[in-house]
Order: C-alpha cells, then sequence, then structure tokens
C-alpha cells in the first residue's frame, strides 16, 4: 500500500501528557487527550518551505475529528509514548507527506481551543521550520489537498478569512511572523 492511502494515525495511540513546563506527567490515548476541552499534551507544529520561500499548506482531512478541511501548517502532530521530538517529526513527514527534512526549532507555547462539542485542542506545542527540496506525496488520510504560498499570500490571506484555518496554525504564523523574523528570512523569500 503507498503512502497516499495509508492510514498512519490511530485514536488508540498513547501521547505524552506534560505541565505548563514541558515536563512528562503520564500518558494518555489521543482520542482521551483531545475531549471535552482537552487534556495538555506534547504536540509539534512543522512549517516547510520550498527553494522560492514559499510555504508549503495542507488541507486536513475531511475524516480529521478536529477541524477537518480547514487549512493550516505543513504537518502537525504528537510524539507517542517513548518517541523524542526528532523521530516524531520525521515521522509525521514521511506519513503525512512523504517527505524528509532537516527541521529548526524555533519556539514552544501552550494553547487550548475548542472544537465543538467533539473535543479540543490543548498542547504544548514546539514549532519547527524547515526546507524541502522534492515534491510532496500527501497522504489521503490526513491531507486534502496542500498549496505553496508566499509570505505575502498566507499573510493576505489569513487576514481575509473568517475561519478557513487551524487556530493553532494562526498563532504560530503571527508569533514566528512577530518574534523570529530572523528565523524566517533563512527560510521564506
Amino acid at each position: 500500500m503507498d503512502n497516499a492511502h495509508r492510514i498512519v494515525s490511530s485514536e488508540a495511540e498513547e501521547l505524552i501528557l506534560v505541565d505548563g513546563d514541558d515536563n512528562e506527567t503520564g500518558y494518555l490515548s489521543k482520542a482521551a487527550c483531545h475531549d471535552g476541552s482537552g487534556v495538555l499534551h506534547r504536540a509539534f507544529s512543522v512549517f516547510l518551505f520550498d527553494d522560492a520561500g514559499r510555504l508549503l499548506l495542507q488541507r486536513r482531512a475531511g475524516g480529521k475529528r478536529l477541524w477537518p478541511g480547514f487549512w493550516s501548517n505543513s504537518c502537525c502532530s504528537h510524539p507517542r509514548r517513548g518517541e523524542s521530538m526528532q523521530v516524531a517529526t520525521e515521522r509525521r513527514m514521511r506519513d503525512e507527506l512523504n517527505a524528509t527534512a532537516d527541521l529548526e526549532f524555533v519556539y514552544r507555547f501552550q494553547y487550548q481551543a475548542q472544537y465543538d462539542k467533539r473535543g479540543a485542542e490543548c498542547e504544548l506545542c514546539h514549532v519547527f521550520v524547515g526546507r524541502i527540496a522534492a515534491p510532496v506525496q500527501p497522504n489521503d488520510h490526513e491531507i486534502e489537498s496542500i498549496r505553496m504560498l508566499s509570505v505575502a499570500e498566507v499573510d493576505e490571506e489569513l487576514e481575509r478569512s473568517t475561519g478557513e484555518f487551524t487556530p493553532w496554525f494562526r498563532m504560530e504564523w503571527r508569533t514566528l511572523s512577530d518574534e523570529y523574523a530572523d528565523v524566517m528570512s533563512r527560510y521564506a523569500m
């Protein structure tokens, strides 16, 4: 079975619970981490730029429990129990995009975002940026579609859009643009 049709994520997989300082406090299923208003767990977001400085955006698959069909950053997920951040980011870039990239850690932050009665995100999220050289092959269980946008195009769409983007992507893009312009300038043109 090729990557475009492989189911790679499960509501039963154990995620890493953390406190506000990113210290492990236990483990809980992915489903339980996202029930109600959520339980704080470790997560990551990856922003991948091509050689022209354009950002790879993904539209989340319609079968996603939270924010299905919303546009978001290139790759986002969670390390599983016993998994390092490096192993988790490499696994998910491969699983979601059939891609690899050297990543640079930029910052981490804590947030909570309620989707609806189906659940919420409550994450301590590590944010990474990187560059991709080869075309990606999205996994259709995870990603409905992709597109490449310049920084100006991303800014314009975020300003114009009332609800097409995930809340974490909005928060992360604003922070990257406002507080980490030096890092962004190495990837985005």
